[in-house]
């Protein structure tokens, strides 16, 4: 009966032990998912800033890392090293009009339907790839995210970064 027991109880600290492991790496890519977003939230708000003088900017966007501290107690948690954003396609903005109109007079059918863009020259819709490799300071442990952001590009920035 005692051998029963102690075989319980082995059983049920190995089945509790790989669970807590488990939880610890899915909380730990998950942090690093959290970290990677920050990153590219930091990146897609600085893509194609415009110069001091507000000419837009021409010059291709460059790789980035950035450290984060994701529990605020002052050292760094995840190294996030972010690819250079490449372009991967750009489509002329045009507003076709037409639609259903919604509330506040916002138009569908398109993406700029109703947006007034036919009336700037020469705008274009661009999707940004960004990819990010999180790297885990304490264990090494590294992720990869990507994503997808729009940005809307005067026609020297396409021809010069999407063409």
């Amino acid at each position: 009966m005692l051998l029963l027991i102690t075989l319980a109880v082995t059983a049920g600290f190995t089945l509790s032990n790989t669970n807590l492991k488990s939880v610890g790496n899915m909380q730990n890519r998950n942090e690093a998912v959290a970290a990677s977003n920050r990153a590219i939230e930091e990146v897609a708000a600085s893509l194609l800033l415009p110069g001091v003088d507000g000419s837009p900017s021409l010059a291709a966007p460059q790789a980035t890392a950035s450290q984060v501290d994701i529990n605020n107690d002052g050292t760094t948690d995840y190294t996030v090293d972010i690819a250079a954003p490449t372009c991967v396609r750009a489509t002329k903005s045009t507003d076709t009009g037409g639609g259903a109109v919604g509330p506040g007079g916002i138009g569908g059918g398109a993406s700029t339907a109703g947006s007034g863009l036919n009336a700037l020259p020469d705008q274009y819709n661009s999707v940004w790839d960004i990819s990010t490799t999180v790297t885990h300071a304490a264990s090494g442990t590294v992720t990869s995210v990507r994503q997808g952001v729009r940005a809307l590009l005067s026609k020297a920035q396409f021809e010069a970064l999407c063409s």
